[in-house]
């Protein structure tokens, strides 16, 4: 398969900058490979404070106060649980296009937080979602993992028992779909055939680099968990690369389809306040190719191309752009280079019609991004 051509643009800094602690990341420069990421794993192991799973107010639950709250999509400053979001804009200014929402807290104070009464529908409650399934790990006394806000996630109950310890996946045949496009279904990644479980395409960057940052975090353990001889699960027993090849493929490619959103800076920060760690990834998203090398192919059939750009391949410095949406209803559009630096952003980018200036970009590949529309263009 065809390879991104990812070397063209170590050397360009991204536009949107993390709230990065001064001297956080020293010692990493000229640093690739299992050399990066091992001495990444011991930067963000220093300092990680173990808060807690928590009850009632404390623990993950006190976390997601300040980490998971929508004020991207709707704004309303709900919960932003990744398996119920519809990021697509109602055309109706002020209402959501979720097909439920969930305000934060206990039962007792008007929140939607639950713990582990059995629910049979969505949209009744939130709970905690270890994006990489516990029975990979130990369980929940594997601690700090278990308790560890850079990958666990508040999700709808339902949907989050449904899941169970499926693996993220690509789905060819749903047999389950759920209120927001998430699904349920066999595989159709090659190199693993069984049931998998796709989000949308919107979080799947988010999702991808949650996974890599476990990998880093907890790389002297992932020979133990492997160990455990658990159904399914993706890891490789080594240090590095950590995960199964169809499985470190697929995320690398997700993170280049999806790249860093606002959201996922703004988490980090938060997640950065309340345990004391970063994800590395989302400060640095180019370190993945510096780490894992190239992803595949972003031409994937699975990964929705709603936006057009002409001419494409691009030869000057205008563009025009066209999508299955209303496009005037962005603020903002980005573009990405396949390392996942964001090397322009366009403010009202089409208030005035439909064509977008760029700005001395090197010749290569690129993903222009704006709400959740997405494509990629070459500049040559």
């Amino acid at each position: 398969m065809k390879k991104y051509l990812s070397s063209l643009f170590i050397g360009i800094m991204g536009v949107a900058v993390a709230q990065i602690p001064t001297g956080y990341y020293d010692g990493t420069g000229n640093l690739t490979g299992s050399a990066l990421k091992t001495k990444l794993s011991s930067i963000i192991t220093n300092g990680h404070r173990d808060m807690g799973y928590g009850t009632g107010s404390t623990g993950l639950w006190k976390a997601y106060q300040t980490t998971d709250r929508d004020t991207y999509y709707e704004k309303d400053n709900t919960i932003l649980d990744m398996y119920s979001e519809n990021p697509a804009a109602n055309p109706v200014p002020g209402v959501s296009n979720d097909p439920y929402e969930y305000k934060y807290g206990q039962a007792s104070a008007g929140g939607n937080q639950c713990g582990s009464t059995n629910q049979n529908n969505e949209g009744y409650c939130y709970n905690r979602e270890h994006s990489l399934p516990k029975s990979f790990f130990g369980g929940q006394s594997a601690v700090p993992m278990a308790n560890d806000a850079n990958f666990v996630i508040p999700t709808d109950y339902f949907v989050n028992s449904k899941r169970g310890n499926l693996n993220y996946g690509e789905v060819g045949t749903a047999s389950q779909t759920f209120l927001n496009g998430t699904k349920i279904g066999t595989s159709k990644v090659d190199g693993f055939f069984g049931t998998v479980f796709e989000p949308i395409n919107e979080f799947k960057g988010d999702m991808a680099r949650m996974h890599l940052y476990f990998i880093t975090r907890y790389e002297n353990q992932l020979n133990d968990f492997y160990n455990l001889n658990v159904t399914g699960n993706p890891f490789d027993g080594a240090k590095f690369p950590g995960f199964q090849s169809w499985y470190i493929n697929m995320l690398l490619r997700w993170s280049a389809q999806d790249p860093v959103s606002q959201k996922e800076i703004d988490r980090n920060n938060a997640v950065y306040a309340y345990q004391g760690n970063r994800n590395p990834f989302i400060d640095h998203p180019e370190w993945i190719t510096s780490i894992w090398g190239p992803a595949l192919s972003v031409d994937d059939a699975s990964f929705s191309k709603n936006l057009q750009i002409a001419p494409n391949p691009v030869r000057g410095s205008v563009i025009t752009v066209t999508g299955n949406k209303d496009l005037k209803q962005f603020s903002k559009a980005f573009i990405y280079n396949l390392v996942g630096q964001n090397v322009q952003t366009i403010e009202k980018p089409f208030q005035n019609g439909n064509t977008i200036t760029l700005k001395n970009l090197p010749k290569g590949v690129y993903i222009l991004k704006t709400g959740e529309l997405n494509t990629k263009f070459i500049v040559d």
